[in-house]
């Protein structure tokens, strides 16, 4: 049993297949699909494609919704969110 960073059973391949599917790369997330397939099961690749899919989501619904940035972050992330314009995209003014 291999175990990531954090002590995770089998974190390395549940990284590998999350840093495949955020670099797009097909190649990375065939040979992560294959590893956890071997490993653990479909069932177990299927939940963590479940899990990857899900944390992509959380920030676009929040976005959706005008959820308001927490005020404790709001001047750390100020130069950031200036850079890519995310306030204007947010309808806020910048702050």
């Amino acid at each position: 049993m291999e175990g990531g960073a954090a002590g995770v059973p089998h974190g390395d391949l549940m990284n590998a297949f999350a840093e495949g599917v955020c670099a797009r790369d097909r190649e990375k997330i065939a040979a992560a699909r294959r590893g956890i397939v071997d490993a653990l099961g479909e069932r177990a690749m299927s939940d963590a494609a479940a899990v990857i899919a899900a944390f992509n989501a959380y920030p676009r619904a929040a976005d959706a919704t005008g959820l308001p940035l927490e005020e404790e972050k709001v001047e750390r992330t100020a130069a950031l969110r200036a850079q890519f314009g995310f306030d204007v995209l947010a309808g806020r003014e910048a702050g």
